[in-house]
């Protein structure tokens, strides 16, 4: 009998309307765009407009993904959000996007997932156990960040890297023995390196030391290093576990950080940039929303086709870091 694999349907993504370029920033933080560009890559980050929230985000993601699957919102069986700048301590963002994508009347779970800019991996991985377990159908995935809210605007180190958006995909439940679909996945964490990258606060230990809201705080070369090696032991592993070699990717889908780590990525690939998903020079780094953002444009523009293999990679604060491997 064949097993149920879980398939991608269908992809939206969503960037708030305000565009923060590198000039821009330069105008109150000590930077330039050649600063910016040469270090990272970015070259302009979306920022969300006063009353407009994660959950906002991810509805019109999720609304994108559904007109481009070709199924309506009623039938979705699970809705899960990766997201670490949620719209409340609770309900979840997913709880709140559900009743703004209107889901509420089937009253389907929906739940959120944090592993920081690892979020989107883990919550693919979520619902791939789901649709293989035949508990579920149909799945939507949101990866969604409103990361400016939680900025030190005063700190270059950081406030020149992220920006805010969201990214969505629908998976179904198909019986074709393995040949397309999500082929794996693997997830990972060490939360030894917590101090890499962390908040200055948060529910239990309560507001900052020194006062006003939580904020992101980074040992930026440690990140880079500890990046780059999670990541590349990510390839090797997925690629030893689907008996693949480096050639048979034909596409890297990765989250959208640094352009250094991209191409140290890629090499470990042996892959041409040509065939890396790229879009953080017009967005930054989005957090989880990143690797559906990047997906979603090389499947909208007909890059990725039939028979693909993609690798989607990720790696986040925790630390936090996994791939999945789809068969287009």
């Amino acid at each position: 009998m064949s097993r149920l694999t879980a398939r991608i349907i269908g992809v939206g993504s969503y960037l708030p309307e305000k565009r923060l370029t590198n000039s821009d920033l330069a105008q109150f933080v000590e930077t330039s765009d050649e600063w910016i560009r040469s270090r990272t890559g970015i070259g302009a980050r979306h920022v969300a407009a006063d009353g407009e929230f994660t959950s906002d985000l991810a509805a019109e993601a999720g609304r994108r993904a559904l007109q481009a699957a070709g199924v309506p919102a009623e039938s979705i069986d699970l809705l899960i959000v990766a997201t670490t700048t949620p719209d409340l301590v609770f309900p979840s963002t997913a709880s709140i996007a559900q009743h703004k994508l209107g889901m509420s009347g089937r009253r389907i779970p929906a739940f959120d997932v944090q592993a920081v800019c690892a979020g989107f991996i883990h919550a693919i991985s979520i619902a791939d156990q789901y649709i293989r377990a035949g508990t579920c159908w149909r799945v939507m995935v949101i990866g969604a960040e409103t990361v400016s809210r939680i900025l030190d605007w005063n700190d270059r180190g950081t406030c020149i890297l992220f920006g805010d958006g969201a990214g969505a995909v629908i998976l179904e439940a198909e019986r074709n023995n393995g040949e397309r679909g999500i082929l794996s996945t693997h997830l990972h964490a060490d939360g030894s390196l917590v101090d890499l990258l962390k908040t200055t606060g948060g529910v239990s230990r309560g507001g900052p030391p020194e006062g006003g809201s939580a904020t992101i705080r980074m040992q930026g070369n440690e990140v880079f290093k500890h990046a780059v090696k999670a990541l590349e032991s990510c390839v090797d592993e997925t690629l030893v576990a689907n008996g693949l070699s480096k050639e048979q990717i034909d596409w890297l889908v990765p989250h959208q950080a640094n352009i250094r780590i991209i191409q140290s990525t890629a090499k470990r690939l042996g892959m041409s940039m040509n065939r890396v998903a790229v879009t953080l020079e017009r967005h930054g780094n989005t957090s989880a929303a990143s690797v559906p953002l990047a997906l979603d444009e090389v499947v909208r523009d007909g890059r990725i086709q039939a028979g693909h293999h993609v690798l989607m990679i990720a790696v986040g604060g925790g630390f936090t870091w996994g791939s999945a491997l789809v068969k287009w």
